[in-house]
């Protein structure tokens, strides 16, 4: 049995796939949408590590709180209790990291369905995390 599921969340459609699909395999479990202030690569490099967090603005944080509100009316349509957090960095490394050290058994995680070059070109953060997870990773599509 799973006890804690994380799920990446940005608001787009397939996150709010990811989220029901959480809440619809795993009715016991607690879990946790994350949403991860992406910090551009340049930044980054200098500032790897969990205990290390990059500046961001006020108005990043807003908009990211924004975001997971969506994900906590989700969580009420459902009567599901929803736990948010906010972490910052970059993407796939942020979403490993954080469930790590957290615990997260399992990470459930929205595909863009990308294809061909437009997959080589921008990367695949799902993909990505996939590749990095010590834990199973549930991809959504």
């Amino acid at each position: 049995m799973v006890d804690r599921v994380l799920v990446p969340y940005d608001g787009s459609t397939p996150s709010n796939d990811a989220l029901e699909y959480a809440f619809e395999t795993f009715p016991e479990a607690d879990v946790t949408a994350v949403h991860v202030i992406e910090v551009p690569e340049s930044h980054v490099a200098f500032l790897e590590g969990p205990e290390i967090r990059p500046p961001v603005t006020e108005k990043a944080r807003e908009h990211a709180t924004e975001i997971l509100e969506g994900a906590m009316e989700l969580a009420a349509v459902r009567g599901r209790k929803l736990e948010t957090d906010i972490v910052t960095g970059k993407p796939e490394r942020r979403i490993v990291d954080y469930a790590t050290r957290t615990d997260h058994e399992t990470i459930v995680i929205g595909s863009h369905g990308r294809r061909g070059v437009s997959r080589i070109l921008l990367g695949d953060v799902a993909a990505d995390v996939v590749r990095r997870a010590p834990m199973p990773v549930v991809v959504v599509r």
